[in-house]
Protein backbone atom coordinates (compact mmCIF):
# COMPACT_ATOMS: atom_id res chain seq x y z
CA UNK A 1 0.00 0.00 0.00
CA UNK A 2 1.56 3.33 -1.02
CA UNK A 3 1.79 6.67 0.95
CA UNK A 4 -1.47 8.16 -0.44
CA UNK A 5 -3.57 5.02 0.06
CA UNK A 6 -2.26 4.91 3.91
CA UNK A 7 -3.20 8.39 4.62
CA UNK A 8 -6.69 7.54 3.28
CA UNK A 9 -7.06 4.52 5.17
CA UNK A 10 -5.88 6.78 8.21
CA UNK A 11 -8.55 9.45 7.71
CA UNK A 12 -11.05 6.67 7.01
CA UNK A 13 -10.47 5.24 10.49
CA UNK A 14 -9.85 8.40 12.41
CA UNK A 15 -13.73 8.74 11.27
CA UNK A 16 -12.86 11.43 8.44
CA UNK A 17 -14.76 10.65 4.85
CA UNK A 18 -11.81 9.83 2.27
CA UNK A 19 -13.80 11.96 -0.18
CA UNK A 20 -12.56 15.39 1.37
CA UNK A 21 -9.49 14.50 0.05
CA UNK A 22 -8.79 15.20 -3.74
CA UNK A 23 -6.71 12.89 -5.43
CA UNK A 24 -3.10 13.06 -5.50
CA UNK A 25 -3.21 15.10 -1.70
CA UNK A 26 -2.06 13.88 1.44
CA UNK A 27 -3.86 15.31 4.84
CA UNK A 28 -1.24 17.09 7.30
CA UNK A 29 -1.83 19.45 10.37
CA UNK A 30 0.99 21.42 9.21
CA UNK A 31 0.66 24.49 7.54
CA UNK A 32 3.42 25.20 4.93
CA UNK A 33 4.62 28.06 3.99
CA UNK A 34 5.64 28.28 0.01
CA UNK A 35 5.36 31.49 -1.39
CA UNK A 36 7.09 33.55 -4.81
CA UNK A 37 9.64 36.20 -3.27
CA UNK A 38 10.24 37.63 0.02
CA UNK A 39 7.68 38.55 3.16
CA UNK A 40 6.79 41.73 3.00
CA UNK A 41 7.07 43.84 6.41
CA UNK A 42 4.47 45.41 7.71
CA UNK A 43 4.67 48.02 10.28
CA UNK A 44 1.86 50.91 10.50
CA UNK A 45 -0.92 49.85 8.23
CA UNK A 46 -1.98 53.52 7.76
CA UNK A 47 -0.34 53.88 4.31
CA UNK A 48 -1.73 50.07 3.69
CA UNK A 49 -4.20 50.18 0.83
CA UNK A 50 -6.26 47.60 -1.84
CA UNK A 51 -7.29 49.26 -4.93
CA UNK A 52 -10.55 47.72 -6.90
CA UNK A 53 -10.63 48.92 -10.38
CA UNK A 54 -11.04 47.37 -14.04
CA UNK A 55 -14.36 47.11 -15.77
CA UNK A 56 -16.48 48.91 -12.73
CA UNK A 57 -18.82 51.08 -12.08
CA UNK A 58 -16.27 52.82 -10.19
CA UNK A 59 -13.20 52.71 -8.86
CA UNK A 60 -13.04 51.93 -5.23
CA UNK A 61 -9.39 52.46 -3.18
CA UNK A 62 -10.16 50.70 0.82
CA UNK A 63 -7.71 51.71 3.78
CA UNK A 64 -6.94 49.48 6.39
CA UNK A 65 -9.76 51.19 8.88
CA UNK A 66 -12.29 50.84 5.61
CA UNK A 67 -11.45 47.61 5.69
CA UNK A 68 -11.85 46.60 9.58
CA UNK A 69 -15.05 48.75 9.70
CA UNK A 70 -17.06 46.49 6.66
CA UNK A 71 -18.78 43.29 8.20
CA UNK A 72 -16.21 40.30 8.66
CA UNK A 73 -17.46 36.52 8.53
CA UNK A 74 -15.83 32.98 9.64
CA UNK A 75 -15.43 30.33 7.31
CA UNK A 76 -14.44 26.87 8.53
CA UNK A 77 -13.51 24.84 5.26
CA UNK A 78 -10.90 22.18 3.91
CA UNK A 79 -7.41 23.46 1.86
CA UNK A 80 -5.52 22.10 -0.79
CA UNK A 81 -2.00 23.28 -2.18
CA UNK A 82 -1.68 22.18 -5.69
CA UNK A 83 2.51 20.68 -4.00
CA UNK A 84 -0.25 17.85 -3.28
CA UNK A 85 -1.04 18.48 0.82
CA UNK A 86 -4.15 19.39 2.48
CA UNK A 87 -5.63 20.67 5.56
CA UNK A 88 -8.66 20.10 6.90
CA UNK A 89 -11.27 22.13 8.97
CA UNK A 90 -9.27 25.08 8.70
CA UNK A 91 -10.66 28.85 10.48
CA UNK A 92 -10.31 32.03 8.35
CA UNK A 93 -11.99 35.68 9.28
CA UNK A 94 -12.47 38.14 6.46
CA UNK A 95 -14.86 40.60 4.01
CA UNK A 96 -16.88 38.23 1.34
CA UNK A 97 -15.03 39.25 -2.09
CA UNK A 98 -18.59 39.84 -3.03
CA UNK A 99 -18.86 42.39 -0.80
CA UNK A 100 -16.10 44.47 -1.91
CA UNK A 101 -16.65 43.96 -5.27
CA UNK A 102 -19.60 45.18 -5.23
CA UNK A 103 -18.73 48.47 -3.92
CA UNK A 104 -17.04 48.90 -7.00
CA UNK A 105 -20.21 47.32 -9.46
CA UNK A 106 -18.68 45.05 -11.96
CA UNK A 107 -19.94 46.21 -14.86
CA UNK A 108 -22.02 43.90 -17.79
CA UNK A 109 -19.27 41.84 -19.79
CA UNK A 110 -17.53 41.74 -16.46
CA UNK A 111 -15.77 37.67 -16.59
CA UNK A 112 -13.04 37.40 -14.64
CA UNK A 113 -10.85 38.81 -11.54
CA UNK A 114 -7.58 39.24 -11.99
CA UNK A 115 -5.67 39.80 -8.25
CA UNK A 116 -2.60 41.81 -7.73
CA UNK A 117 -0.10 41.17 -4.70
CA UNK A 118 3.34 43.04 -3.43
CA UNK A 119 6.16 42.38 -6.12
CA UNK A 120 4.03 42.25 -8.65
CA UNK A 121 2.38 38.71 -8.24
CA UNK A 122 -0.79 37.98 -9.77
CA UNK A 123 -3.49 35.35 -9.90
CA UNK A 124 -6.75 34.86 -12.34
CA UNK A 125 -9.59 33.28 -11.27
CA UNK A 126 -13.22 32.89 -12.83
CA UNK A 127 -15.64 36.65 -11.57
CA UNK A 128 -18.03 33.56 -10.48
CA UNK A 129 -15.28 31.89 -8.25
CA UNK A 130 -14.52 35.22 -6.18
CA UNK A 131 -18.51 35.96 -6.11
CA UNK A 132 -19.20 32.17 -3.98
CA UNK A 133 -20.04 33.21 -0.30
CA UNK A 134 -16.86 31.62 0.83
CA UNK A 135 -14.28 33.46 -0.89
CA UNK A 136 -12.86 36.15 1.16
CA UNK A 137 -10.41 38.85 1.73
CA UNK A 138 -9.07 37.20 4.43
CA UNK A 139 -7.28 38.90 7.56
CA UNK A 140 -7.73 36.30 10.26
CA UNK A 141 -6.73 32.91 10.58
CA UNK A 142 -7.75 30.60 13.60
CA UNK A 143 -9.40 33.47 15.30
CA UNK A 144 -5.74 35.78 15.05
CA UNK A 145 -4.72 38.23 12.30
CA UNK A 146 -2.46 36.27 9.51
CA UNK A 147 0.88 35.47 10.51
CA UNK A 148 3.19 37.87 8.03
CA UNK A 149 4.12 34.44 5.97
CA UNK A 150 0.55 33.55 5.22
CA UNK A 151 -0.40 36.99 4.04
CA UNK A 152 -0.58 39.49 7.02
CA UNK A 153 -2.18 41.85 6.59
CA UNK A 154 -4.21 40.47 3.97
CA UNK A 155 -5.10 38.01 1.35
CA UNK A 156 -7.62 36.59 -0.79
CA UNK A 157 -8.79 33.25 0.15
CA UNK A 158 -11.01 31.00 -2.65
CA UNK A 159 -10.84 27.98 -1.26
CA UNK A 160 -11.95 25.58 -3.38
CA UNK A 161 -8.95 25.84 -5.83
CA UNK A 162 -5.97 25.03 -5.22
CA UNK A 163 -4.11 27.53 -2.88
CA UNK A 164 -2.46 29.28 -5.20
CA UNK A 165 -5.27 31.05 -6.46
CA UNK A 166 -5.68 32.71 -2.97
CA UNK A 167 -2.54 35.39 -2.88
CA UNK A 168 -1.23 36.19 -0.40
CA UNK A 169 -0.50 40.19 0.37
CA UNK A 170 -3.08 41.47 -1.85
CA UNK A 171 -3.47 45.03 -3.09
CA UNK A 172 -5.48 45.36 -5.97
CA UNK A 173 -8.63 43.34 -7.37
CA UNK A 174 -9.11 43.94 -10.94
CA UNK A 175 -12.10 43.40 -12.64
CA UNK A 176 -11.83 42.17 -16.46
CA UNK A 177 -13.82 41.13 -19.47
CA UNK A 178 -11.92 38.03 -20.26
CA UNK A 179 -9.77 35.35 -17.89
CA UNK A 180 -6.11 36.02 -18.33
CA UNK A 181 -2.98 34.37 -17.11
CA UNK A 182 -1.24 35.66 -13.84
CA UNK A 183 2.22 34.68 -12.73
CA UNK A 184 1.85 30.93 -12.41
CA UNK A 185 -0.33 30.40 -14.75
CA UNK A 186 2.04 32.14 -17.29
CA UNK A 187 4.75 29.20 -15.66
CA UNK A 188 2.65 26.48 -16.87
CA UNK A 189 -0.01 26.32 -14.12
CA UNK A 190 -3.44 25.63 -14.80
CA UNK A 191 -5.67 28.39 -15.74
CA UNK A 192 -8.68 27.44 -13.12
CA UNK A 193 -7.11 24.95 -10.87
CA UNK A 194 -9.86 22.59 -9.41
CA UNK A 195 -8.23 20.22 -6.96
CA UNK A 196 -10.57 17.33 -7.41
CA UNK A 197 -10.11 17.50 -11.09
CA UNK A 198 -6.57 17.77 -10.66
CA UNK A 199 -5.79 20.61 -12.49
CA UNK A 200 -2.49 21.33 -11.50
CA UNK A 201 -0.79 22.26 -14.90
CA UNK A 202 -1.76 23.07 -18.06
Amino acid sequence: MGFFDRNRKALAARGIDPARLPAGQYTTDRFPVLHVGDVPAFGDLSGWSLRIFGLVEREVTLSWADLQALPHVNETVDIHCVTKWSKFDTEWTGVRLADLLGMAGPLPGAAALMQHAEYGYSSNVPLADALRPESLLADGYDGRPLDPRHGYPARTFIPHLYLWKSVKWVRGLEVLAADAPGFWERNGYHMYGDPFLEQRFS
